[in-house]
């Protein structure tokens, strides 16, 4: 059963507030673990996490103890590169123990630099930007033809959405009616050779999705208010899928890292890792 329960745009403040609290508890354990890897994508992964918490502590349906739960909710990362971020996720729900955190990328770790299927609680292999919407579609249309209630979510990067199969994909979306789907686009405008405005430009993107026969909602992305509020007309919305343009900050929650292109693909050392926990209390 889904859980909004509260009248439109007013999720509880003792929601919201829980949802910041864990959320920022997941950006100390992304740190964290990406420091003792020494390697991995920080600024990615810190941008993506308001948009994962929302989704796995309230608006998903999943069952940590059973991961092929048949009528669970299934998420795809698409961004495969914020591996980090669904990692410390699953571990803090209860997929597998908080301790594999340590193994990140490390030889023989089920927590590998991108989403793998030995992962408890992952359900696709992704990394290679541009394919996460196309499963994702093959998942909707899979939960039509067996009759499952269940919601398919596809997060992908606004740099991604300058791949050609995104907007294939989006075309097969729209053109099969995909209620099921809702797909997230993590709009922290930089990719890793600069801003995606000067790379490829890719707005409006809204527009586009709309363009596909899509519904397209722009929110904050790290306003749990209008995350939550976003998902609920998706849910409610059975005609079409629904597309979330969520802006945020690329490395959210600590200074020196946000908006700061350095950290796309570099992990913290150990003591900047100091200086953003200090940060993060």
């Amino acid at each position: 059963m889904k859980r909004f329960g509260f009248p439109r745009d007013q999720p509880p403040q003792k929601l919201i507030d829980s949802l910041n609290q864990k959320a920022t508890q997941i950006r100390r354990d992304v740190l964290t673990m990406l420091a003792g890897a020494n390697s991995g994508h920080t600024g990615g992964s810190l941008s993506a996490i308001d948009i994962l918490t929302a989704l796995y502590y309230y608006v998903m349906n999943h069952r940590p103890s059973e991961p092929r739960w048949p009528d669970r909710d299934r998420f795809v990362l698409s961004k495969g590169h914020a591996a980090p971020a669904l990692y410390a996720i699953l571990a803090d729900c209860g997929y597998f123990p908080k301790a594999h955190l340590k193994t990140l990328r490390k030889i023989g770790s089920p927590l590998q630099g991108h989403p793998c299927l030995c992962t408890p609680g992952v359900e696709v292999c992704t990394g290679s930007l541009g394919h996460g919407l196309s499963l994702a579609n093959g998942m909707a249309l899979a939960n039509r033809i067996d009759g499952k209630a269940s919601e398919i979510y596809a997060l992908l990067g606004d740099g991604e959405c300058q791949e050609g199969e995104v907007w294939e994909a989006a075309m097969s979306s729209g053109h099969y009616q995909l209620g099921n789907l809702t797909a997230i686009v993590d709009k922290n405008g930089m990719q890793i050779d600069g801003t995606t405005k000067d790379v490829m430009n890719i707005d409006p993107v809204d527009d586009k999705f709309r363009a596909f026969g899509w519904q397209a909602l722009v929110v904050d992305g790290h306003d749990f208010r209008q995350l939550l509020s976003a998902f609920r007309f998706a849910v409610q919305e059975r005609s079409c899928p629904t597309a979330i343009i969520a802006n945020t900050v690329k490395g959210k929650g600590v200074s020196f890292m946000e908006n700061n292109l350095e950290f796309h693909g570099r992990a913290p050392t150990q003591e900047e890792l100091k200086w953003a926990l200090a940060e993060l209390q």
